[in-house]
């Protein structure tokens, strides 16, 4: 399971969201499966999935990205 500190601390670091934003966000995660951390390019935004999953791995922790079409 992933961390919602974790999840939070992605959510600042990678969509540069504030700390009650994330929070708000990690919860709505928790309890409902998933969020929109944002609208971005899609190479941004294929980016920002990048990194995001990739500190995931190196704490690894099985956090799911995905990206979708608008």
């Amino acid at each position: 399971y992933t961390p919602m500190e974790f999840v939070t601390w992605s959510l600042m670091e990678f969509f540069n969201r504030t700390e009650v934003d994330a929070q708000s966000l990690t919860l709505q995660v928790h309890k409902g499966g998933a969020a929109s951390a944002g609208i971005e390019d899609y190479q941004i935004a294929e980016q920002k999935i990048w990194e995001v999953l990739t500190a995931a791995r190196e704490n690894e922790f099985p956090l799911q990205v995905t990206g979708e079409k608008e």
